[in-house]
């Protein structure tokens, strides 16, 4: 890994331990692309102004903005941390998170890497009108398993997703949850050095969430980072030992998750979260369980106010 070039560049790091990540000012801007409306000739009748509209080049009008979704972000990660990443959509935590995982490269800043970055979640190379477990095997291949390794760890993805006989039917048939399952359970089955989780935690029942968050603490025992976004903050508490608020691209609070949720919770509003995150439930629990396990769960709630 190498080293920053210069003062300005470097992060403080602890001299005992090897960093898995370093950020340094790092900075990402996207272009956006929007049609704009050419002035036009308010003299010519209406068959000529439709003619030089279809003759102009189509690029004719096209605004282009910039719009910077990080802004000078600098932290440094080790093996075997938990880090929750919050922050309001549109914030800019997604896109850092896929910064770290090599699919957006940094404007400007520097990022190193010590180790293999993996982003949670193979939906991209997954084919919904194949089976899930043909999605295993395209699933694992994307991720560099070779025939005899994914052979062997089959069994046990098969396990972990706990979709019973869906598992030899097409992905397009699937629930949210069950395709949430099969995708954490094909993202898991090796042990990257960095893994990125962004809101897959946020489908699936509680059962599943439970053994998810079991995954992640093998994960983080055999020395891996973990970074995970949540909105919700019991979850973070309970599964991240650090946390890290993204605001408006700026980053606000890194340290303990406790205080640094407390603080992004009295700003934007801690019932908010709460009822998002019992919305989300309700979804869940109609998939997996039905719509009477569903108005059970409401009606647990009004005492609490009611839904």
């Amino acid at each position: 890994m190498a080293a920053p070039e210069s003062e300005r560049d470097a992060v403080v790091a602890d001299p005992g331990r090897v960093p898995s990540v370093i950020a340094s000012h790092v900075s990402i801007t996207y272009r956006v692309f929007s049609p704009g409306r050419a002035a036009e000739d308010n003299t010519e009748d209406a068959e000529t102004g439709a003619l030089k509209r279809l003759l102009r080049r189509s690029t004719q009008g096209v605004g282009v903005r910039e719009v910077a979704a990080v802004k000078d972000v600098s932290f440094v990660a080790y093996p075997g941390e938990s880090i929750a990443v919050l922050g309001r959509n549109g914030s800019g935590k997604s896109t850092l998170l896929r910064t770290i995982a090599g699919l957006v490269p940094p404007t400007s800043g520097r990022l190193w890497l010590h180790g293999r970055a993996a982003l949670l979640g193979v939906n991209g190379v997954l084919i919904a009108r194949l089976s899930g477990r043909r999605n295993i095997w395209i699933g694992c291949l994307a991720m560099g398993m070779s025939p005899d390794e994914i052979r062997a760890k089959q069994d046990d993805i098969v396990e972990f997703a706990d979709i019973g006989e869906f598992i030899d039917m097409p992905m397009n048939s699937y629930s949210s949850g069950m395709a949430a399952r099969l995708r954490f359970a094909i993202s898991t089955a090796i042990v990257p050095d960095i893994l990125v989780v962004d809101e897959a935690l946020s489908t699936g029942d509680t059962q599943f969430r439970a053994r998810a968050t079991a995954r992640i603490k093998e994960i983080r025992q055999q020395a891996g980072t973990v970074f995970m976004v949540s909105h919700t903050p019991a979850t973070i508490e309970s599964m991240c030992d650090r946390a890290l608020w993204i605001d408006e691209g700026r980053l606000l609070a890194d340290g303990q998750p406790k205080p640094v949720a407390g603080l992004y919770t009295r700003k934007y509003g801690e019932d908010r979260h709460v009822w998002r995150e019992r919305y989300a439930e309700v979804h869940r629990v109609i998939d997996e369980q039905g719509l009477e396990a569903a108005r059970d769960l409401l009606r647990r709630w009004e005492p609490e106010g009611g839904w």
